[in-house]
Parts: structure tokens; C-alpha cells; sequence
């Protein structure tokens, strides 16, 4: 079987499940994955033979990804600010939009707001998954002390692994966030940044199965009756571990921009609220004056 041919008969499969664009996208990663040659070698070279190993690589990528499983959990690799993570089931595949979460972080200016910074920049990331903040912002803020936290011992491992390929020193520490009584453990910080779980449960229906088969429920949803748990959770411990002038960066739902700037604002902060590239409501940014 030629590249050509392997590339062809994964495109047609895939049609049954994806857009066209969505499906030639994949259908270039999966074969770029498996012989390394990108499209216009492949292009070039499109009659080389695929090897014995390639094939069977090939047919089983295909049957996972015919079960509706995320190509980036197939190919265990995910694309986020530049570098390449690993990423497997048991933590969120990296999105576009938080991309622009780690973006407006890396664009804090202490100096201009008055924060009193001795030496470096103290940040903590709630709910790291696959560590694509923490590291992210450590590439943008070499300097900066930052410290990653999750429930979840098997994203932790991820993050570690993610660090240590892509040599980024960040602390990562188990913590349950949403009990106030491990906030002992931590310290104060100029910077708290998260994208914790935020899609209500009655959401899920609405959802590609792609989400909701594989991706961890645990990142991704929160109660109807309580959607803003998180949130209310980390502005509670902004008031007592966010250093004077420091500020806190979060991605949202996009259909609760005006409930949580709300919520915010009666707990004593200043916000702003930001659209995605998208022109929806992502992220907001929150300090106490």
C-alpha cells in the first residue's frame, strides 16, 4: 500500500464522521504520524510503499478512530501554544480558546497596576490536566514561580511528563481545590489562573460524542444547580492568597459571562470580561482594588 492509497482510503472512512475539511485535517495528521513526512514530502513521494509496521499502525489508528475516539488521544500527541503535549484519556485535549487564556496571563504587567513584585512572578494554575498552562506561562514567564494543582493523580502524571519532555520547571502538587481546608496548603500568589470544569450537566446532550465518550467528565462538568462552584470557590480564596494588586485569569461558559462577573463583583472584585476569536464570552479577569 502506497502513501497515497493509505492517505485515500482513511479519508473516504472518515467522511462518515467528519466535515470534509475536518476529515482530510485528520487524515494528514494520522499519516504525517506514522511515516513522519510532512504533507508536501508526502505529495512528493506519494507511490513510496507504507512497511508492514505502518499498515498495522494504519488499520489500528482507523478502528479507534471509526469508534469516534479524538485523533489526539489516538496519536496521544495534541498541538498547544507552539509545542507538541502528550495526551491521553484522563485529561483534556488542549483548546484554541484557552490558548488565548494563556495569552492575556503572559500579558500581565505588575508594574503598571502597582503590584509590589520581589523578584519573581508567583502564579498558581487550579486544574492543570495535561499541564498545557503551567508550561505554556513558563515558556512566556521563564522568571516566574509557578505551581500547578489538580484532584486527579493520573492528570498530574501527564503534567509531569509534559514538563519534564518539554523542560519546563513548574511544581505540581494533588490537591482538591474545592475543599477549603487543603487551601492550608498553599501559599499567596500575584497571579491565580484556571480553566476549571464549567459545561452544566444538561449541556452534555448537545455535545459531540467525540467530548462526551472520551474526554473526562471530571474536567468538563459541573451541576445545573451549582455551575459556578469553581469559581466562587477561587474567588473566596482570592481574597486571602492573591498578593495585594494581584489578579485572577479564568476561562468560562460562555453562557454564564454576566452570572459570574456578577458573582465576582459581590465578592469585592473589579473584572473584566473577554471574547474569544470566536466573539464569544471566554474569559474573565478579576482583582480587588
Amino acid at each position: 500500500m502506497t502513501i497515497n492509497t493509505a492517505y485515500h482510503r482513511l479519508l473516504y472512512q472518515l467522511f462518515e464522521l467528519y466535515d470534509d475539511r475536518e476529515a482530510a485535517n485528520i487524515a494528514d495528521w494520522v499519516i504525517e504520524h506514522i511515516t513522519g513526512q510532512l504533507r508536501i514530502e508526502r505529495i512528493l513521494y506519494k507511490d513510496l510503499p507504507l512497511n508492514n509496521s505502518q499498515q498495522q499502525q494504519l488499520e489500528t489508528f482507523t478502528q479507534q478512530l471509526l469508534q469516534r475516539k479524538p485523533v489526539q488521544y489516538v496519536l496521544q500527541e495534541a498541538w498547544f501554544a507552539g509545542m507538541k503535549f502528550f495526551v491521553k484519556e484522563g485529561v483534556l485535549i488542549p483548546r484554541p480558546e484557552t490558548d488565548e487564556l494563556v495569552d492575556q496571563v503572559a500579558s500581565f504587567n505588575p508594574i503598571a497596576i502597582g503590584l509590589q513584585v520581589s523578584g519573581s512572578l508567583q502564579i498558581l494554575d487550579i486544574g492543570t490536566g495535561s499541564g498545557c498552562i503551567p508550561i505554556a506561562l513558563k515558556k512566556r514567564l521563564p522568571t516566574s514561580n509557578i505551581l500547578s494543582i489538580d484532584i486527579s493523580d493520573v492528570a498530574l502524571a501527564i503534567a509531569q511528563k509534559n514538563a519534564t519532555d518539554l523542560q519546563a520547571d513548574i511544581a505540581l502538587q494533588q490537591v482538591d481545590f474545592l475543599n477549603e481546608t487543603n487551601w492550608y496548603q498553599l501559599g499567596n500568589f500575584d497571579i491565580i489562573v484556571s480553566n476549571p470544569p464549567y459545561i452544566k450537566q444538561s449541556e452534555s446532550a448537545k455535545m459531540s460524542k467525540h467530548v462526551t465518550d472520551y474526554e473526562p467528565s471530571l474536567a468538563l462538568f459541573v451541576a445545573d444547580n451549582n455551575a459556578l462552584i469553581f469559581y466562587e470557590k477561587i474567588a473566596t480564596f482570592g481574597k486571602t492568597h492573591l498578593n495585594r494588586n494581584g489578579q485572577i485569569f479564568v476561562e468560562i461558559n460562555e453562557a454564564l459571562g454576566h452570572e459570574t462577573i456578577t458573582m465576582f463583583q459581590q465578592n469585592g472584585y473589579q473584572t473584566l470580561l473577554k471574547q474569544d476569536l470566536q466573539g464569544k464570552d471566554r474569559m474573565i479577569k478579576a482583582w480587588i482594588i
